[in-house]
């Protein structure tokens, strides 16, 4: 599936898939709660996280007899990079989910796709790739579209007991998740390979996870078995497939146009949704997915350096 030396239509390509899968998960996170009987709620969404990430770790068990066996040209600092980022997204899944709990869903969407911002200036503070301008407007543009598509889909059933506290977290998932990508970037660039460093990542964020449902008095067993399958499910494609090609395509691509490509998992969740659920977009939806398909296309032509020399 992932390639030594690829091609540009092929890297894209991958990116491609990588969105694909990623706009499933609210797909099959929404059957997994009809599925347990219109269960929600914090705790029962950190055990849809917890969850997911941990049969993705368990799927890739196999590969943990490689460390130490295929480790040339390898810094050990790599593992320490990879771990970290396994961190980072456990930490992203906790407070963006928490977020939910304190502001409504259209301020806490919009605040966590900030990531394109916050992963421009990190890589401009880490490798020196700072961005050219039509590059900025592209990001500009990207992120007026994917405010709109939260406002247009807001629910007027939305209650914010604590909007600053949620906003907080909202904002701080989108670092988090940003500090996630680039650490993978790098822990690659240290000569890890992908199947390894999702390997650490992923279990590493499974473990941080796996207590907190407890917290909140929520058990991992008693559901239907539908619930399992589509967890399974989210696993394989929103997980394994989705943030690993995402993960991948960053060894060759300008982590800024990877994260503006991640704004489009909205646009595809919103297909997804008619196609499965009937569920009609807002016309305010329907524009701001315009307007952010035009700003990723914008930002991508305007980059300077879209494929890495990696």
């Amino acid at each position: 599936f992932f390639l030594m030396n690829p091609k540009r239509w092929q890297i894209i390509s991958i990116l491609i898939i990588g969105v694909v899968a990623v706009s499933c998960s609210a797909i099959f996170v929404r059957l997994t709660m009809e599925a347990a009987g219109g269960l929600g709620g914090l705790g029962f969404s950190l055990f849809i996280a917890a969850s997911r990430l941990t049969l993705a770790a368990i799927i890739l068990l196999p590969t943990w007899r490689r460390v130490g066996n295929d480790n040339t040209e390898v810094n050990h600092s790599a593992y320490y990079y990879a771990g970290g980022a396994g961190v980072c997204l456990a930490l992203h899944f906790a407070v963006w989910i928490t977020s939910l709990s304190f502001t409504s869903i259209a301020a806490s969407t919009a605040l966590v796709t900030t990531n394109p911002v916050w992963v421009a200036l990190f890589s401009w503070l880490w490798w020196k790739e700072k961005p050219g301008w039509v590059t900025i407007i592209g990001i500009i543009i990207a992120l007026a579209g994917g405010i709109t598509i939260g406002l247009g889909d807001q629910s007027v059933n939305s209650v914010a007991t604590n909007p600053l506290l949620g906003n907080i977290l909202a904002l701080l998932g989108a670092m988090l998740v940003s500090l996630y990508l680039l650490l993978g970037r790098e822990a690659q660039s240290q000569g890890l390979g992908i199947t390894m460093y999702i390997a650490i990542a992923y279990s590493m964020a499974a473990l941080i996870l796996l207590p907190l449902p407890g917290l909140f008095g929520v058990s991992y067993f008693g559901y239907p078995s539908l619930v399992y399958v589509y967890i399974l499910l989210m696993a394989i494609f929103p997980q394994l497939v989705g943030h690993t090609s995402f993960n991948w395509t960053l060894k060759w691509l300008s982590p800024t146009i990877v994260t503006l490509a991640i704004l489009l998992e909205p646009i595809g969740s919103s297909f997804l949704g008619f196609v499965i659920f009937q569920e009609i977009p807002s016309p305010l939806v329907m524009v701001g997915g315009v307007v952010l398909l035009l700003g990723v296309a914008i930002a991508i032509l305007g980059s300077k350096k879209v494929v890495s020399e990696n």
